[in-house]
């Protein structure tokens, strides 16, 4: 195990060097950029310097007057130490701007996840185990839903309904209007009330497709030999389902589980903004909409790890869930 490890850790950092280096390039070859703008800007005030002088300076500053390869090296040697460099749009060290709103998607993210687990995995088993009943299709329709509709437009039925309507909840930010004035049980209580509709809106928009994987996959087992022989051997429908069926119904969700960790962090740029939620989702939004390269850079390489990350969790996983998987 401890070999596969360093062999895949080994692969990823490869695989993340051309990862890197192909995002790089295309962000130094953005039509526009922060830099023209703010030379264009300066360039036009009272006894300034003129538009080509404070592009050389800039560049040279950002070091964009470089060629993309020795760009790109003299990039990766200062995000190896843990510099990326300060954010154009925030200015502030992306670093720190990347702390700041972390936490927020983080939490969304965590908390969507598990509810996600602890609700789609058991109804899409209880759907395959009554094939064709009432649950079946209740449990199928309430998926389908979930995979038509557009969290856009759940969420604004969510806000029209209890925010608009019934008014239990704000329609925008992570904090009411007395928060500060309130003690620290009430300031949890407060940023928690802000992120139910979120929660609601994104569990239920992504549940769907889960319950349907989940289901496939519990049909698929529930039908294979092995089970109509524990069933043959007299074996209660309650051991063949939770020990037998459940634990290869797993390996594949493993797979799904696995390539979700980037999600957790990533943010949810369509939810956060609709409920005014400053997450990293929205932030990198913006910051690629302001030409912000350092901030953009670091986004998508800390996606790219996750991803790689996520990946490498999933097959260890396998061989915890299945035993006759050997990883050498």
């Amino acid at each position: 195990m401890r070999n596969y490890i360093i062999k895949r850790l080994l692969i990823s950092v490869v695989i993340l060097f051309f990862v890197t280096l192909i995002l790089y390039t295309i962000f130094r070859n953005i039509p526009t950029s922060f830099v023209e703008s703010i030379a264009r800007e300066r360039a036009n005030l009272p006894g300034s310097k003129s538009y080509s002088e404070w592009l050389t300076q800039l560049n040279a500053v950002y070091g964009m007057d470089k060629g993309i390869i020795q760009g790109y090296f003299q990039w990766a040697h200062s995000a190896i130490q843990g510099n990326f460099g300060d954010s154009w749009k925030y200015n502030i060290p992306v670093i720190q701007k990347f702390r700041e709103t972390i936490w927020y998607s983080a939490a969304l993210g965590g908390i969507t996840f598990v509810l996600q687990i602890i609700i789609a995995v058991p109804l899409g088993i209880l759907a395959a185990r009554k094939q064709y009943s009432k649950t079946d299709y209740a449990i199928t329709v309430v998926a389908l839903i979930g995979i038509s509709l557009p969290v856009f437009f759940f969420a604004t039925i969510l806000k029209l309904v209890f925010a608009i309507k019934l008014g239990w909840f704000d329609l925008y930010g992570t904090v009411g209007r007395y928060y500060y004035q309130l003690d620290t049980f009430g300031k949890i209580l407060d940023i928690g009330k802000h992120f139910v509709l979120p929660i609601i809106a994104i569990v239920l928009i992504s549940i769907g497709g889960l319950m349907r994987y989940t289901r496939t996959n519990m049909l698929e087992v529930l039908n294979a030999d092995y089970i109509r022989t524990a069933r043959a051997k007299g074996l209660s429908e309650k051991r063949v389902i939770n020990y037998h069926a459940f634990r290869n119904t797993l390996i594949p969700i493993v797979t799904i589980i696995g390539g979700s960790l980037p999600g957790l962090f990533a943010g949810s740029l369509i939810t956060e903004t609709l409920f005014g939620i400053t997450g990293i989702g929205k932030t990198a939004y913006d910051a690629m909409i302001g030409g912000d390269i350092p901030f953009s850079m670091f986004y998508m390489s800390f996606l790219a790890v996750l991803t790689l990350l996520g990946t490498l969790i999933a097959d260890i996983l396998y061989a915890v869930v299945d035993p006759r998987i050997r990883i050498r």
